[in-house]
């Protein structure tokens, strides 16, 4: 089956006409006006001088989390994760449609504006346990064929707080869960070694790679760094790490910066958050030194006017104060995540 894209301009540059063949692109050449129409095997599609990017990939979402599309609800969390957790928990069966209303509507949404590669966390708790994951699952059988949808069991609350919750992470991995996923090992559950114990372990029986959020600053958050780090290598992980928004690096001396950077690099450990702010730590991460490193980098939504932060809305290819230009960042976003994002 061959598709001709007619009179489009690849990444902005000069007007082309597009040959895809059996869902690749073939061939790429100067637009010409008289190139014949359709034909017995060939569908053509009007470009009328639009811009030609690949679709977009959106690593680090929380589509378990959404309130797109309801109506705005003020701020009720207070400070610190914890807390903002026990908000989630309180609120989230509340909300004026059910959860799975929500997913679908939030999926569909991105897929329609050009989102094919997703990778969604999908919290497990004791208080959830997997009502929140089967409604992602449910949701990337519903788009299937759309859109990659990769699952992360994501342990929200910790691995070790409350009782229970271990289990609930095996059964979720067992169920179809592709990712393994940890958090803040050492401000969260305040025993990083077991915490990591558990998060490498469970990656190994069902051989799935892993997400680590991290939002541990400065010092501390090198320090559970360098736990991944030491397991990875003595594992035999690389190329299959994940480190989430990993604000560390925006927070300690350029030479640490780099030693972090470096051993990223050495051990395809990737990289995935949300677009940069104008202020805070996460403005300061260091994405042209982990480009230039070849360190895969991602972006995503994250939470998406959830309990968390109502006003959660972001456009990762115009964050104003990004390190990165618009051009960059759209390549981020879109080509460079197609072959090199997080696993």
């Amino acid at each position: 089956m061959n598709t001709l894209i007619r009179a489009v301009r690849p990444w902005g540059q000069a007007l082309s006409d597009v040959l895809v063949t059996d869902g690749k692109i073939t061939g790429v050449e100067p637009h010409d006006p008289a190139r014949a129409a359709a034909t017995g095997d060939t569908t053509v599609v009007e470009g009328r001088g639009r811009l030609l990017v690949p679709s977009f990939s959106d690593v680090h979402v929380h589509l378990d989390s959404t309130r797109i599309g309801l109506p705005f609800r003020e701020h009720t969390g207070g400070p610190g994760v914890w807390t903002m957790m026990m908000n989630d928990r309180k609120n989230w069966r509340n909300a004026e449609v059910p959860l799975q209303e929500r997913v679908n509507n939030t999926l569909g949404r991105m897929i329609a504006r050009g989102t094919t590669r997703v990778r969604s966390y999908a919290q497990i708790d004791v208080d959830c346990r997997l009502e929140r994951f089967d409604a992602v699952m449910a949701a990337k059988e519903q788009f299937k064929g759309q859109a990659d949808v990769d699952i992360i069991a994501f342990p929200q609350a910790g691995l070790l707080l409350e009782d229970g919750t271990v289990p609930l992470m095996d059964q979720a991995l067992k169920a179809g869960a592709n990712v393994m996923g940890g958090i803040d090992p050492c401000s969260l559950d305040r025993d990083p070694a077991r915490h990591l114990d558990i998060v490498f372990g469970l990656a190994e029986k069902y051989q799935v790679p892993i997400d680590i959020h991290l939002h541990e600053p400065g010092e501390l958050g090198v320090f559970s760094t360098d736990l991944v780090i030491e397991r990875t290598r003595a594992l035999g992980m690389q190329g299959k790490v994940t480190m989430s928004h990993a604000y560390q690096l925006g927070s300690v001396s350029e030479a640490t910066t780099r030693r972090l950077i470096d051993e990223f690099a050495e051990l395809d450990i990737s990289m995935a958050s949300v677009a940069p702010g104008s202020a805070g730590v996460a403005a300061q991460l260091p994405i042209p030194l982990l480009a230039e490193a070849g360190v895969r980098m991602g972006l995503g939504e994250d939470g998406q006017r959830d309990y968390w932060s109502p006003m959660a809305t972001r456009t990762c290819s115009t964050a104003p104060g990004s390190s990165l230009s618009p051009t960059a960042s759209a390549r981020t976003n879109s080509s460079s995540t197609a072959s090199r994002s997080p696993p």
